[in-house]
């Protein structure tokens, strides 16, 4: 059950991003309804996690670094879904912890690339998703986040309004389809589904 809290902040997040940024969204009809899912996306902007996530009707969760579970802040992010994480090494708890919230039926959002891009273009993906892949032996959802990074990327201090967000959302990857008979890598899944995102920027 979506919770007051998350619900409220995904309501605030759609209003703050329609209005400032003319949020236009594709293929909400590709998220499923129902089970878990991994929800990978490129990666441009501190504003990613909650653009991606206002308009999915689902209990999503998030990865959000260590350091910031302290305070007041660290009790607000807990209740928006947000699972603690070292950027250096997803130790064996936070990846059980991980893998329990897939295994009752929740989607997750997970950057490939694992940090933002510098230049706003694809870069490298890391092995983690495709680790959580084949543990968790759950489908993808990619999609494609496109105008975050003239928002606020890398660099910005603070939002640009007015500049335009669109979010591609494409079709499911089933499980079974990416590990191909079990012998590819994490590398070489996590490579696949970067791809997949790639294929869904607009040729503009």
């Amino acid at each position: 059950m979506i919770s007051f809290t998350y619900r409220s902040a995904q309501i605030l997040s759609f209003l703050y991003l329609k209005i400032f940024h003319r949020l236009e969204i594709y293929g909400l009809g590709n998220i499923p309804s129902t089970g878990s899912f991994i929800l990978a996306s490129n990666h441009l902007s501190f504003i990613d996690p909650p653009a991606l996530g206002c308009r999915v009707h689902r209990n999503l969760h998030y990865f959000a670094r260590d350091s910031l579970f302290v305070g007041p802040l660290g009790f607000l992010i807990r209740k928006l879904n947000s699972i603690p994480v070292n950027r250096d090494q997803l130790d064996l708890k936070t990846l059980k912890h991980t893998i329990s919230v897939l295994k009752a039926g929740n989607p997750l959002l997970v950057f490939p690339e694992g940090t933002r891009s510098r230049d706003g273009n694809l870069s490298n993906a890391k092995k983690g998703i495709g680790l959580l892949i084949k543990k968790a032996k759950c489908d993808v959802l990619p999609v494609y986040i496109d105008g975050s990074f003239e928002i606020l990327g890398k660099g910005k201090c603070f939002p640009r309004l007015g500049r335009k967000l669109k979010i591609y959302y494409g079709e499911i990857i089933t499980y079974k389809c990416l590990v191909e008979g079990g012998y590819l890598s994490h590398q070489e899944i996590s490579n696949s589904v970067l791809r997949e995102i790639g294929r869904l920027k607009p040729l503009i």
